[in-house]
Order: C-alpha cells, then sequence, then structure tokens
C-alpha cells in the first residue's frame, strides 16, 4: 500500500517508520510543504491508499476537507477537532472515508472497555490522572476526554474531576481511580514508547483502505477487526 504521511512531528516520523517496516510505501509532508493543505490535491493522493494525519488541531481540519472532497481516505490521530465532527461526518456521506480516535494504541482501546465496566460500579468516587510529555498540545488529553465520557455516560449529572500533568518527554500514562470508604480501584495505561500508537495508526490505515464504501469510523468501534 501507499500511505501519505501528514506531520513529521516524533509520531507522525515514527508512524512512517513502522510503516515502512510493515512493507508500504510512504510519502510525508510536513506543515511548511502542506500549509493551509495547499497540497492536497488530485495529483497528490493519486495512488494514496490512505492519508495519516498526525499534525495539530487546525492543520488536521483542513487536511480532513481537502482529502475527503477528493474522495481520499484518512486516518486522524491528532485530537482537539471533534467540534467539527459532524461536518466531517456529513462530508462522508458525498463520498471518502474518515476514522478516528483519541488514541490508537490497542493497549489504551482496552482501557476504555475496562473502564465502561468499570463505570457500573454505584457509590463509588471517580476521578482521572493523565501525564504527558511538555509539548503536547491539548490538556486534558484526547484520552483522557475519552474516559471521562465514559465515565459520566454512566453517572449523569456527576462531573468526573481531570488532572493533567505535562512533564519533560513522558509518552503517555492515563490512571482512572474509583474510591470510596471501603477500597480504591485504579485503571492504569503506562506508554513506554510512541510506537503503540504509531502501529496502531498504521493497522488502522490498513482496514481504512479495505474499506469499499464511505462512511465515518471511530477507532473504538473497528479496533477489534485489525
Amino acid at each position: 500500500m501507499l500511505f501519505l504521511v501528514l506531520g513529521k512531528g516524533k509520531t507522525g516520523s515514527l508512524v512512517a517508520e513502522v510503516a515502512r517496516e510493515r512493507g508500504h510505501g510512504v510519502r510525508v509532508l510536513d506543515f511548511a510543504e502542506n500549509r493551509g493543505a495547499a497540497s492536497i490535491t488530485a495529483p497528490t493522493l493519486a495512488g494514496v491508499d490512505a492519508v495519516i494525519d498526525f499534525t495539530n488541531a487546525e492543520s488536521a481540519v483542513q487536511n480532513m476537507r481537502a482529502v475527503l472532497a477528493l474522495g481520499g481516505k484518512i486516518v486522524v490521530g491528532t485530537t482537539g477537532w471533534y467540534a467539527y465532527l459532524d461536518e466531517m461526518r456529513a462530508k462522508t456521506a458525498r463520498g471518502g472515508a474518515l476514522l478516528y480516535g483519541t488514541n490508537f494504541s490497542i493497549g489504551v482501546q482496552k482501557l476504555f472497555r475496562l473502564t465502561e465496566e468499570l463505570a457500573k460500579l454505584e457509590g463509588y468516587q471517580f476521578s482521572i490522572a493523565e501525564t504527558h510529555h511538555t509539548t503536547k498540545l491539548d490538556s486534558p488529553s484526547g484520552t483522557a476526554m475519552t474516559l471521562k465520557e465514559i465515565l459520566e455516560a454512566a453517572h449523569p449529572g456527576v462531573e468526573i474531576p481531570v488532572t493533567a500533568h505535562r512533564v519533560g518527554d513522558a509518552s503517555g500514562e492515563h490512571v482512572v481511580t474509583a474510591k470510596n470508604d471501603v477500597d480504591l480501584i485504579e485503571l492504569r495505561h503506562d506508554a513506554a514508547s510512541r510506537r503503540g500508537f504509531a502501529l496502531g495508526a498504521v493497522r488502522a490505515a490498513e482496514w481504512l483502505a479495505h474499506q469499499k464504501k464511505s462512511g465515518a469510523w471511530d477507532f473504538r468501534e473497528i479496533f477489534e477487526q485489525l
């Protein structure tokens, strides 16, 4: 397959590396080369099986609009743009395909499932803590916000507190806590490196490239199909 990776940051660069390791052809565009999605054209997408975006929220929105307008397929690992999700879903109704997620680590997807189970408990106070590197743009992280949504869906009207830390080059740690007067339960995922995110994104692109129909999917919905 041929993938177009948007973004040459730490995760984007690793995505390109992992894709090559898995035998795929890879093209990469950094921000300067694709300012305002100017490089997303029909010739650029010719022969590309899927685009993988790890840029920033503003650029991701521009990139999605451009790719979907051309009927292309795009995997978006960038977070912070979800106010535009309805718009992007509507665009896929006219062609193109979108696969997005707050976290492409398979381990984190399992954390989401375990949190859904933990959320069934009554009589507990829930909280979330997350730690990432100091250059991460969004705070709290998209993953923490997904965990918050899971818990609050099970306990309507309850505000779940999220504590965000930014430390050095931390790859990502998320801890979900349930506590009452009797005991304390913790679910924790600690990423040893960004490789798990990169591998998940490449596998997601492989999955999306094989889809015959247009549409939009959350990675949480399809990760078990990989």
